[in-house]
């Protein structure tokens, strides 16, 4: 399944006992000699919530939560008749996620996912005294970026500049991504405002390398155009792979991610 470009491989882990799934995720996330995807997704039965989510990304790491992913997971288990809710509570390693399903003749259109409130700052993950990115400038391959810590879930940088294209994401993204600024790796977002006031977003994940689309790197966009006063409350962020409309009320806050969710293919892998 995708959200917009963002591939999954999706196991329904209720039936699937997957034993040592980062070794899957990367065995079968290579493009060529396995299924090829940004990662593998387990879905299951939650104690707490309706759902449990485990996402893998394609190097084997865990990652706490994915917005493309979650979409998908609520376009999964309505379609596949796990159930007939069209507000659905998700489990994830950073906290529990409400989804509302946008349906018509079965089929969800659309996920909106409440996000939860981003945190600007974090001593874990950033290595300075406030732990966060204000007045601080990054230096990678012999250039100086300023960007702005925002963690929804998982941590990211955003950057703005003028022109995303004429980023060098594949060198500088690895090298910012492992910055000593960031202990616990980061997530990495360049974004440029264009014309019609959206806002177009290339991403390196934490990971995964470039992706087509970051469900949570566009939510932190949007709260990072919000802040740097480059967007309103509510800003559609282009991806490659396609559109997703963030809104924003603020500090303290909840974000909201709206965007569709595709079923691309099944069938079976032997382990």
């Amino acid at each position: 399944m995708h959200g917009a470009g963002n591939d999954y491989i999706y196991v329904n882990a209720d039936i699937y006992d997957i034993q040592d799934p980062a070794s899957y995720a990367r065995e079968w996330s290579r493009p060529h000699f396995g299924i090829g995807a940004d990662g593998l997704v387990l879905i299951s039965r939650s104690s707490c919530a309706d759902f449990r989510m485990r996402m893998f990304n394609n190097d084997g790491s865990e990652g706490k939560m994915c917005g493309n992913a979650s979409r998908c997971i609520a376009k999964y288990v309505y379609e596949k008749g796990l159930t007939d809710k069209t507000e659905i509570s998700l489990e994830t390693l950073s906290g529990i996620k409400h989804l509302s399903l946008e349906v018509e003749e079965s089929v969800v259109r659309r996920v909106k996912v409440d996000m939860g409130p981003a945190r600007l700052a974090s001593k874990e993950e950033v290595a300075t005294p406030d732990g966060s990115l204000n007045h601080v400038s990054i230096v990678v391959a012999d250039q100086e970026f300023s960007g702005c810590f925002v963690n929804v879930g998982n941590p990211h940088v955003v950057i703005f500049v003028p022109d995303v294209e004429a980023i060098d994401l594949e060198t500088v993204g690895p090298q910012i991504e492992r910055h000593p600024l960031f202990p616990e790796r980061i997530n990495v977002e360049f974004v440029q405002k264009l014309a019609d006031g959206h806002l177009k977003m290339r991403v390196w994940e934490r990971g995964s390398g470039i992706t087509m689309a970051c469900g949570t790197g566009a939510c932190a966009t949007g709260v990072a155009a919000c802040i740097k006063a480059v967007g309103g409350n509510s800003n559609i962020v282009e991806m490659p792979g396609g559109e997703l409309l963030i809104e924003w009320n603020g500090d303290g806050s909840n974000i909201f991610m709206t965007g569709p969710a595709e079923i691309v293919f099944e069938g079976t892998i032997m382990i």
